[in-house]
């Protein structure tokens, strides 16, 4: 090491080095953990070398000089860890887009709120009115030390003006009675698909809207709006995104208008990291039928940009809410029928139809399931097609959340070359929810990674953003820990290491998108989409990995978030 300092101060001393404003001059990163994710176990390398946008070499420093040349700009790393830039394996970019018109009252916001009070306060200090609405989203009453709002609460503040809190599932909320009466729900109203519950005391609407009759609320309260703000929202959402190292974001359930305006925002440059679009079946049929030979997996500037990774069929709800659907009841059945154990949401045979026309047409299929009795109707779908088509081959197929996958499920997806795709920060979020509504047992195989692991099946993480933080480094702490908002452990037999938590972040995300190729490895000829911490996840205490900092994140050579 001491030869090689010698070697750069004689390069320093001979040579000018590159304005760091020249981002096409060769850049030569050194003096820290460079982590290659190359592997099933930890690769450094003393030097990378950008040229061009791609990764050019990984190696000693003195041949990385050698290598970059001259007019090479050099960047000292000053002990911090460089990795792969993070890619985001389930997300809602979209969503986390339109949530920038409101109020972020999440746990992972600024100034999260700690009571009722703090929820009003933060509305009335920061919100402004919307399409005619106060819009908060990331509500988490979990996260309230005075208990969760109530439709008095929000009357008392806001009596005359409609507001809407989404909550962090993304799948319930809650309104005022001024926004009852804007949407048109009384308590005569039917709900299709979920729920809209009355308080058996009072026998009066709570405001609680859950599954379909809430997503129509939101679609009406934040409505339509112009492509200027659309883009402005995107740019917001960027930002969110490369701050915490993502170089890659998905916007699963995407519509037609989504996937226009992502395309858009990456050909006229709004947006820098690639964008990934993941429609629903139905969404897929319409695109089919205008198109039939739809190009699906492809990026619009050859290896990075926009693209729609393929078919999103979604079996079963949340397990907090418990509307996932589980093959035995759930324990704490309080306001459901006798017996419940969640729900489908569709029969068998759409299943068996979509699976079977992503295989036959060679499309990437991505089941979202998360009790084993939705798992059970995925596996069944595939197992048909497989069956039926003969195609056995690793198509990448996708099993997103797999959040209560049963062991012998998991011998099913070994079998059939299925990809669990898993949620660590849920432990942390519901863990303590899971251990009343659904018991200890159960509870404690709430992803099971360290399982699928052993198994040898390929394990991708995500957050699943804005239904959890962002914050990649936490979703590893998640992970390795596997603790509940209340400390206790959880399953710790499913807890992983930390290098693999990083991995389904960044060289198993890489391979779910067919990617591997050219992401998800510090490796020569792979684009230069590079993250900076400031310190090295496998070299901290576990507990800490969650006060890890994102430096920098490079996107194809360039810095596109600085610290």
């Amino acid at each position: 090491m001491k030869n090689t300092y010698k070697f750069l101060t004689l390069f320093l001393a001979t040579f000018s080095l590159a304005s760091a404003a020249n981002v096409t001059a060769p850049t030569v990163y050194f003096n820290g953990d460079i982590l290659t994710m190359e592997g099933d176990t930890p690769r450094y390398v003393e030097a990378l070398v950008v040229k061009d946008n791609k990764i050019a070499y990984t190696g000693d420093m003195r041949e990385a000089l050698t290598q970059a040349g001259s007019n090479a700009a050099l960047q000292d790393l000053k002990g911090h860890t460089l990795l792969p830039g993070f890619i985001d394996t389930w997300g809602h970019f979209a969503l986390i887009a339109q949530d920038t018109l409101g109020v972020n009252l999440a746990y992972f916001s600024r100034k999260p709120p700690q009571t009722k009070t703090d929820v009003i306060s933060r509305l009335r200090s920061e919100a402004k009115v919307f399409n005619g609405w106060i819009i908060g989203t990331g509500y988490a009453e979990a996260m309230l030390s005075d208990g969760g709002l109530t439709i008095s609460d929000l009357d008392a503040a806001y009596p005359n003006q409609p507001v809407l809190l989404e909550n962090i599932s993304t799948l319930t909320g809650m309104v005022n009675s001024a926004g009852l009466k804007k949407l048109g729900i009384t308590k005569a109203t039917k709900a299709v698909s979920g729920f809209i519950p009355v308080d058996p005391k009072t026998g009066q609407l709570t405001g609680e809207l859950i599954g379909m009759p809430y997503l129509e609320a939101v679609a009406k309260a934040v409505g339509k709006y112009s492509q200027d703000l659309t883009f402005e929202t995107y740019r917001k959402a960027e930002k969110i995104y490369v701050s915490n190292g993502f170089t890659t974001a998905q916007s699963y359930e995407a519509s037609i208008a989504d996937m226009r305006n992502m395309r858009l925002a990456i050909d006229r440059k709004i947006v820098t990291i690639d964008l990934i679009a993941l429609p629903t079946f139905d969404v897929v049929d319409q695109m089919l039928a205008t198109n039939p030979n739809f190009q699906f997996g492809a990026y619009s500037q050859g290896d990075r940009g926009f693209k729609v990774a393929g078919i999103q069929v979604p079996t079963d709800g949340a397990p907090q809410l418990r509307l996932a659907y589980f093959s035995k009841p759930y324990l704490d059945i309080t306001g459901f029928p006798k017996d419940w154990r969640g729900f489908a949401y569709y029969p068998q045979a759409l299943f068996d139809k979509y699976t079977k026309l992503a295989y036959e047409k060679n499309i990437q299929y991505f089941g979202y399931s998360n009790g084993d009795a939705g798992i059970d109707m995925t596996l069944a779908a595939l197992a048909k097609t497989i069956s039926e088509t003969g195609i056995t081959e690793d198509r990448r197929t996708v099993i997103a959340h797999s959040f209560f996958a049963r062991d012998d499920q998991l011998d099913d997806y070994k079998k059939k070359n299925i990809m669990a795709v898993m949620m660590p920060n849920d432990t942390w979020l519901y863990g303590d929810v899971y251990n009343k509504v659904l018991g200890g047992e159960r509870a404690a195989n709430l992803s099971p990674a360290n399982s699928a692991n052993t198994k040898g099946i390929t394990l991708a993480l995500h957050n699943d953003t804005p239904s959890s933080g962002p914050n990649v480094l936490f979703s590893v702490w998640s992970a390795v820990n596997r603790k509940t908002f209340s400390g206790a452990v959880l399953g710790p037999e499913q807890r992983i290491t930390p290098y693999l938590a990083l991995q389904g972040f960044t060289r198993n995300a890489a391979y779910q998108y067919k990617e591997e190729l050219s992401k998800g490895s510090l490796t020569p000829g792979k684009l230069a989409d590079l993250v900076v911490l400031d310190q090295n996840p496998l070299k901290v205490a576990p507990d800490d990995i969650k006060n890890i900092q994102v430096l920098k994140t490079i996107k194809g050579g360039v810095e596109v978030y600085g610290n």
